[in-house]
Order: structure tokens, then C-alpha cells, then sequence
């Protein structure tokens, strides 16, 4: 067997001793978990192989971050960032076939809460990093493994925290690259493709509230503030944002075009994408600003009207669009319902250069006749924060996929899975790249 093949084989293992970890993160510092345990895990399997770590705690309880440096032959160019977080969202074991947290390996996946979300990502880098190591591999630059907290609750005990009061750990970096991009794409007569991210929309987490007179619930009211406030709410959850294609959208579907001969007419874009079958719902998310109400809190008892009522809004916005989904947003809403909020900014780059050429040429290798194409994410990742200090971003955790895998559904979804064949895969190609970026 070759180095990289055990190297590949140590990811699965790794991947799943990960997923056992839970690391679950409600965004509720009563109720999460935290990233202890497996940041304690990564710093062990890193000191293990030889590095120096910084192991850093970001103020909150249990919430830490691994970060390690690999010196490479050129170190006055310019760093690689790899960067993946060790948080998970919840998941409730009734729904699904194997426990979440059993990292279990059958019928040819890895199962559990983060398998794609993303201890694959972390797995595969953890892999290659020890490799690197103990083989004495020099990379053609600096390198920086970076493992991360709170990702799913917006990078506050991680990231974000990083980038503002331990920036010198990134010093050098000028590209990064991290989750949800590199998975392929089947399209008809086995075109495949693989999507590269190359952008992602804006992310505001709102609160909205509306304020009445408390009372008797069998009396007479007309100023509650629950009725306020689910008008409004039913009025956002309603409203259709105006289409509007980016220049990362127009890219991608001209790609898909090339690839297979398929229109997007401008003015059926949104039945046009619906071919595009189980990326259809992430494309499709791309093409306008969301709003999407997931959470409503009022009262304390059935037969009292409160005198507050709060709602909780998810909302994506499009690159360049903020000032006008601002707009929307207040007559929408009106000059009655309070809001707060938190907002992490679009990502956007261009898919060209160097890195993206090494990107290629070490997926065709593993894969020839396969195409890049960049696409812009609908969710968001930890690239929000380290653009603020100057990084180039890309989606990059390689995945040949089976054809019929909705790969989109498992994110935060049910039976959570990630096939063997393609973390083995992805840990092939990230060598490449790593050896070539």
C-alpha cells in the first residue's frame, strides 16, 4: 500500500472518531456542548506527528481552536489556509437509521452528524497533515491547519475571534480554502463537474418584536403584540425577493451550459434550474435574497396576552443587495416591529489564478474528463471572517460523489453521510494540490 493510501485510510478512521466527539453547538451557552474534547483530540494527533500547536481558548466554556503551521520551501511567498470547524448542529437520534454520534462505517459511508459538515474536511486535512510530517514532505509554501469553533453559530468563539485578537497566527496567509465546494456534480450522459465556491451570500440572524398591552385573554384586545407581530411575520415569510443573477450565478450556468447544452432563459431561470435535479434547491437559493422565519417566542400561559412577542428570521442576502433588501425589509415589516440583529458579510472572488489551476489539475488528475465550475454558496462558512484580513476564499473539500447522492439534503439533515470512496478521494487530491498550490 502507498503512503497516500494510508494516509487515506487514516482519514476514514480519523473522520469517524471525529463524528463520535459530539461537538454539538445550539448557539445557546446553556445547552451546547462545545469543541473541548475533539480540539483536545486534534492537538494530540498533531503533537503526536511532530508539531508545535497553538491551542487557543476563545472565552467561552469549552470553546477551543487548534491552529498549526507547516513551514514549506518558499515561506516568503505567500500561506495556504485550510481551515475547518469541529462544531456540529443538533441531531435528534429517533429520526435517524444509525445513532449520530456513532461515526459508524457500513454499506460503504461514514454516518454521523458532521460527516459532510465538516469533520470529513477536518478528517482528510488531519490526515494529510500528520503525512506531511512524519514523512518530512515540504510543501511549495507555508501552510496553516486551522481547526475551529462555533462556525455553525457564526464564528464568534472561533473565527471571529481569531481574526480579532490573534491575527499574527495568520500572518502571511493570502488564500484559504475549506468546506462545501470540490463535490461533484453528475450531470446527463455522466458529465461531471465539480463546483468550486467562489462566492457566498450575506447572513443576518434577526430578531424581530413587537410590543403590546398585556392582559386577561378573555377580554377584548386590540393592541397584542402576537397578532402584530404574525401578521408581520406572515408578510416577510410571504414576500418573494426580486430575481437577480450575480456574476458568479451567470458563470456557473454558463458552465453548465458548455457542459450539457442546456438553456437558463432569463425569463424561466427558475424552471430552467430546476434541471439541474439535487443541486437544484442550493442553485436555486442563489438567485435572490431569503427570509426564512424558523422560530416564534410569546407568553408564558394560555389565557394571558403577553406584552412582548419575538420571532426569529434566517436571512441570505446576495452580494451588493444589502441596501436594497434594507428597503424591502422596512416596508415590509413597518414602523411597529423592533429589530436586532447579527451580520456576517457576502464572500466574492473571481475564478481565476494560480490556486485555482492547482485546484484542476489535481482533480482531473484523479478524475480526468471532469470540469470545475465555480458556484456561489447559498449558506455561509468561516471565509466571512478571515476576508477581513485580506485571505482569498474558496469552497475546496474534494468529493467524488455517487450520481443519485443528494448531497445538498445531508447538510444539517437526516442520516448524515459521507461515502468512503470519496473521502479516499478527496485525501488524493487535496496531496495534489497541497504539493502543486
Amino acid at each position: 500500500m502507498s503512503q497516500i493510501e494510508t494516509a487515506a485510510d487514516e482519514a476514514v478512521t480519523l473522520t469517524s472518531e471525529l463524528i463520535r466527539i459530539d461537538t454539538t453547538n445550539t448557539g445557546d451557552p446553556a445547552t451546547l456542548v462545545g469543541e473541548r474534547v475533539a480540539a483536545e483530540y486534534v492537538a494530540e494527533k498533531l503533537t503526536e506527528a511532530g508539531y508545535e500547536i497553538s491551542y487557543v481558548e476563545s472565552g467561552g466554556k469549552n470553546r477551543h481552536n487548534v491552529i498549526a503551521r507547516l513551514p514549506g520551501a518558499d515561506s516568503s511567498r505567500g500561506a495556504l489556509l485550510v481551515h475547518g470547524h469541529l462544531d456540529v448542529v443538533p441531531a435528534d437520534p429517533a429520526e435517524w437509521s444509525v445513532h449520530p454520534f456513532s461515526g459508524a462505517v457500513q454499506d460503504g459511508y461514514v454516518w454521523g452528524r458532521g460527516a459532510v459538515d465538516m469533520k470529513d474536511m477536518v478528517g482528510m486535512t488531519l490526515a494529510l497533515a500528520r503525512h506531511y510530517k512524519r514523512e518530512g514532505v515540504v510543501p511549495p509554501r507555508d501552510m496553516v491547519f486551522a481547526f475551529l469553533a462555533d462556525e455553525e453559530a457564526g464564528g464568534k468563539f472561533g473565527a471571529q475571534w481569531l481574526v480579532e485578537h490573534r491575527p499574527e497566527l495568520f500572518e502571511g496567509v493570502t488564500e484559504a480554502v475549506s468546506e462545501v465546494g470540490g463535490f461533484s456534480v453528475t450531470f446527463k450522459d455522466d458529465v461531471r463537474a465539480y463546483l468550486i465556491e467562489t462566492a457566498e451570500k450575506g447572513i443576518r440572524w434577526m430578531k424581530l418584536r413587537a410590543r403590546g398591552t398585556a392582559g386577561h385573554g378573555s377580554m377584548i384586545h386590540r393592541d397584542n403584540a402576537v397578532t402584530k407581530l404574525s401578521e408581520a411575520v406572515a408578510r416577510l415569510g410571504s414576500h418573494r425577493f426580486p430575481l437577480v443573477l450575480t456574476d458568479s450565478v451567470r458563470e456557473f450556468l454558463a458552465g453548465v451550459t458548455e457542459l450539457t447544452g442546456w438553456d437558463f432563459p432569463e425569463d424561466d431561470i427558475e424552471g430552467a434550474v430546476a434541471k439541474l435535479g439535487n443541486i437544484s434547491r442550493m442553485i436555486g437559493a442563489t438567485l435572490r435574497d431569503t427570509a426564512n422565519p424558523t422560530m416564534l417566542t410569546a407568553g408564558y400561559k394560555s389565557n394571558v396576552i403577553p406584552s412582548v412577542a419575538e420571532a426569529a428570521v434566517d436571512c441570505r442576502i446576495l452580494p451588493g443587495r444589502l441596501e436594497a433588501f434594507n428597503r424591502e425589509l422596512t416596508e415590509i415589516l413597518g414602523p411597529d416591529i423592533e429589530q436586532e440583529w447579527l451580520e456576517l458579510p457576502p464572500v466574492e472572488t473571481t475564478f481565476d489564478g494560480a490556486l485555482v489551476d492547482a485546484m484542476t489539475a489535481a482533480v482531473v488528475a484523479e478524475d480526468p474528463g471532469a470540469r470545475m465550475l465555480p458556484y456561489m454558496l447559498s449558506a455561509g462558512t468561516d471565509a466571512k471572517s478571515f476576508q477581513s484580513l485580506g485571505i482569498r476564499n474558496f469552497g475546496f473539500a474534494p468529493l467524488k460523489l455517487p450520481a443519485d447522492l443528494d448531497f445538498s439534503a445531508l447538510f444539517h439533515g437526516v442520516d448524515e453521510r459521507v461515502p468512503v470512496d470519496a473521502l479516499k478521494f478527496g485525501v488524493r487530491v487535496l496531496d495534489r494540490f497541497f504539493r502543486a498550490a
